[in-house]
């Protein structure tokens, strides 16, 4: 295997990434970058802080004040905003409505895109996102694109807003979901596009085990 490997996977809103993410990169002991989570860190923070979503000259102006970092406990990967933790936090819905917005911008993009590259140069890395193979890791070793139809997608939100107390309608959840994969998608900064050497991966009707299986299947090309 290359001294260091650099997994890139990207898909729309609750395709599976994250999750499938830690535990591909648990299991073959890789860093993991949860880049979604370093924006829903600074949407937190804006929110927190009353700072205008239209403006992006204040909201670059606020990241340049934040250190967002991550530290694996037992329970699972922990989010920090300047040293506070923000796992539950940054997984609310007033986060996850406006996180488009806010990612949308370019010096943000920027920013974080600079961030995430610095983790990435320090040793073997499974990182998701939505520009993770096209702008973030466009050399990486594996691009893995994660797809899956909207009411699936809806059901496993639904499901993990309920188990984590978050009060949820599913129907608004849904729509939800749609308007975000068309403004994800559309943007002007780094739009959500599956990078021309991905490998499409529709886990709809797959549970967690299936979707690693098949990606640990294109892994084997690095080792």
């Amino acid at each position: 295997m290359k001294k260091t490997v650099q997994i890139a996977i990207d898909g729309p809103a609750s395709a599976g990434k994250s999750t499938v993410a830690k535990i591909l990169a648990k299991k073959n002991g890789f860093i993991y970058c949860d880049t979604g989570a370093m924006y829903r860190a600074i949407t937190l923070a804006a929110l927190e802080n009353n700072v205008d979503m239209d403006s992006e000259e204040a909201l670059t102006s606020l990241l340049k004040r934040l250190t967002i970092d991550f530290s694996q406990e037992e329970d699972g990967q922990h989010v920090f905003l300047n040293e506070k933790d923000v796992t539950n936090e940054i997984r609310t819905n007033d986060v996850t409505n406006s996180v488009s917005k806010v990612s949308a911008y370019k010096s943000i993009r920027e920013e974080m895109v600079h961030r995430q590259q610095v983790i990435a140069e320090s040793s073997s890395i499974v990182m998701d996102g939505r520009d993770i193979g096209t702008v973030v890791l466009p050399k990486a070793d594996l691009k893995i694109f994660l797809v899956a139809s909207v009411i699936e997608r809806a059901e496993r939100r639904y499901k993990e807003n309920i188990a984590k107390g978050i009060e949820t309608d599913f129907d608004v959840l849904k729509q939800e979901i749609a308007d975000r994969d068309h403004y994800d998608s559309n943007r002007k900064n780094s739009p959500l596009v599956q990078a021309e050497d991905a490998i499409l991966v529709d886990t709809t009707g797959l549970n967690i085990e299936e979707v690693v299986e098949s990606i640990e299947k294109h892994m084997k090309t690095l080792f």
